[in-house]
């Protein structure tokens, strides 16, 4: 045993320990500080992060003696703290946190970025956030929280963090790494070249401003019209035929390539009634467009944005095929269910009943008669033919590997 003294949180701690006793340990144990989280236990997922002399320290590597005589934070001390007075509610207001397993860990390192790189933008963000794993939020609430602080610090609007980065060591605030605390070894995030895929290839789509982040969920999917080309391009630029045809879209505001409307979902533990708006960028030429939007959920207030691409190809003098490009970010509730493989696989569902709507809408003998009824979406059906195709996948992968 071996008997070390230091402060955490505010307070001295002296006790006799194992030589081989982690800091993580230590502040739950001894300390009955447990809102420091346990995850992979290897120095990985970054979710112990603590602050040993206001640098952040994976616990869960680290020996409490190696800390004796050090000030150790964890988030149950940051109440004095004028970084985390602005990210705790930056965190909350961009709902940066779900099941809250990592954001004490998040919170250390968010802390360490907004005082060592206060002109960091979103890529140097993320690249700093590399050690930190989360399992829920996809990440995009949390780089908006951190750049959210880093805006409100600028021009000297928070005399006590600007104090605080001026007593970081010199080059702090660059890229550099931070001179080591005495006991611990310093380590810089390292940029491996993998870049984020782009939200639509270059070339095939026209870009324009609000375009969905690279980091967002991606759907792609295909459907065919037997109708020609021409005629199925000229379809598309009528908005409001176009939104009768999506289920559950209804339009409540037409104005030249820019709508307003509400989108109306139920699928499982899944219902939302998004409010938003969009704009459509076209580009004749190519048969290419994107439409830009952006909502929020009257129901969990989660909002959403995504560019819905799409090109149009002549398959034969009487057949279009339509390639669909899907990006979108969810922030709020139901951002947990924005990667699940059942809403990916309901969305590719619901490509294939707009491509049957357009058919349908552009039939002549259809247009003649009554106005069709506007597309309505049965969560049930669409989910049953959802499981049976996967079930169908499954089953059909067991016979051929066997």
């Amino acid at each position: 045993m071996t008997t070390i003294a230091l402060e955490l949180n505010g307070h001295a701690l002296r006790r006799d320990v194992p030589a081989r006793m982690h800091l993580a340990d230590f502040v739950r144990e001894e300390g009955r500080q447990t809102g420091t989280h346990l995850g992979c236990e290897h120095g990985v997922c970054g979710a112990c992060t603590v602050l040993v002399d206001d640098r952040p320290v994976r616990s869960c590597i680290a020996f409490a003696v190696a800390c004796d005589g050090r000030k150790v934070t964890t988030v149950e001390g940051y109440d004095h703290d004028p970084v985390m007075a602005l990210l705790r509610p930056a965190f909350s207001r961009h709902h940066a946190l779900q099941c809250g397993f990592c954001t004490p860990g998040m919170l250390a390192t968010s802390r360490d970025i907004v005082l060592r790189f206060p002109d960091a933008d979103e890529a140097r963000v993320r690249l700093e956030l590399s050690g930190n794993l989360c399992r829920c939020t996809g990440y995009v609430g949390i780089v908006a929280a951190i750049r959210d602080v880093l805006a409100q610090c600028r021009a000297g609007a928070h005399p006590g963090i600007d104090a605080l980065r001026a007593a970081m060591p010199v080059h702090a605030c660059s890229a550099s790494v931070p001179a080591a605390t005495p006991g611990f070894t310093a380590f810089e995030a390292a940029d491996t070249g993998v870049a984020a895929v782009a939200a639509v290839p270059r070339g095939e789509a026209p870009a324009a401003e609000g375009a969905a982040p690279a980091n967002g969920t991606r759907i792609q999917g295909q459907f065919t019209v037997p109708f020609p080309a021409a005629d199925v391009w000229r379809f598309m630029a009528d908005l409001p035929a176009v939104a009768a045809c999506l289920p559950g879209a209804e339009l409540t505001e037409h104005n030249g390539d820019r709508v307003k409307g509400r989108v109306a979902i139920k699928f499982g533990p899944m219902s939302a009634s998004f409010n938003g708006a969009a704009r459509l960028d076209r580009d004749d030429s190519t048969r290419s467009a994107v439409l830009k939007g952006a909502g929020q959920d009257s129901l969990s207030q989660s909002r959403a944005n995504g560019d819905v691409a799409y090109r149009l190809t002549e398959v034969s003098p009487a057949l279009t095929r339509v390639d669909v490009d899907l990006l979108y970010s969810l922030q709020g509730p139901l951002a947990q269910f924005s990667r699940s493989g059942l809403v990916k696989d309901f969305v590719g569902r619901l490509i294939q009943e707009f491509g049957k709507n357009v058919a349908l809408r552009m039939d002549p003998a259809r247009a003649a008669g009554a106005p069709l009824p506007p597309a309505r979406l049965n969560a049930f059906s669409m989910g049953v033919g959802v499981l049976w195709s996967r079930i169908r996948r499954w089953f059909g992968r067991g016979d051929q590997v066997g």
